[in-house]
């Protein structure tokens, strides 16, 4: 696990900035992906190839059925899909990160100009650090969405055109240098398709997550817009008649 802590600091500093969705996103990254993938799933792949036991001793011929079968393995796949699907939010951060430096330059500014009249205030963080989400951050956090939904589903798609959802004990192959058609065995496929399932229902978790989020922020925009236009409705005018009435 000490290889994930750079990744798993940069993350945690993201939660601050994120929505209830989001943190529960994170949750999962963190518990259900990444612990699990350094905990278990490591140690169970360990010996996916070295245990794999072909009907011939030919030189060669068992690398070659193994890279038939599996041209990556499935935990540096799933690294990958950790590291991909965590790049739009630390781009996201990294946005973060600037528009809070540049506001902390602002109102520094105004703190030692206060006596100038027409500057520009903050208006994405507060005094005490707290970051709102709404237009640019807004902008950069539903793209950073978008890109992890199509990222999720990128690596679905291509785990079942690599390798299928279920780890296959039988593997058929007779590519040179082969002497024939081999048949090798793979070792504890009842546990790896375990596994197999296990990541791919943590991704399609993620991935609704995800879609949940953006509707999430789609309702809470709305109902700011909402307020915002009730707060800036109009006050009700009166017209006097000549009787001393009041009508609309």
């Amino acid at each position: 696990m000490g290889d994930w802590g750079f990744l798993s600091k940069l993350l945690d500093k993201v939660q601050s900035h994120s929505t209830v969705v989001g943190k529960v996103w994170m949750t999962v990254l963190f518990i259900f992906r990444i612990m699990v993938l350094g905990a278990g799933v490591e140690k169970v792949w360990g010996d996916e190839q070295s245990k794999m036991i072909c009907n011939t001793k030919q030189p060669g011929c068992k690398n070659v059925c193994y890279d038939q079968a599996f041209p990556i393995s499935h935990v540096r796949f799933w690294v990958l899909q950790i590291i991909f699907v965590s790049t739009p939010t630390l781009v996201y951060l990294g946005h973060v990160l600037h528009v809070v430096h540049k506001e902390n330059k602002l109102r520094q500014y105004v703190q030692n100009h206060a006596e100038q009249k027409g500057l520009k205030a903050p208006k994405y963080t507060s005094e005490t650090g707290k970051v709102y989400i709404k237009g640019q951050l807004l902008c950069s956090y539903m793209t950073s969405l978008f890109f992890k939904i199509l990222v999720e589903v990128a690596f679905i798609v291509a785990q079942y055109y690599l390798y299928g959802f279920y780890m296959v004990p039988l593997i058929v192959c007779e590519r040179h240098p082969c002497p024939m058609k081999v048949e090798c065995y793979m070792s504890r496929p009842t546990e790896k398709t375990v596994f197999i399932i296990f990541m791919l229902v943590v991704a399609c978790v993620s991935l609704l997550l995800n879609v949940l989020e953006i509707f999430y922020l789609a309702c809470s925009r709305c109902r700011r817009g909402s307020r915002h236009t009730v707060q800036e409705a109009p006050p009700t005018v009166f017209k006097v008649k000549e009787k001393g009435e009041l009508s609309l």
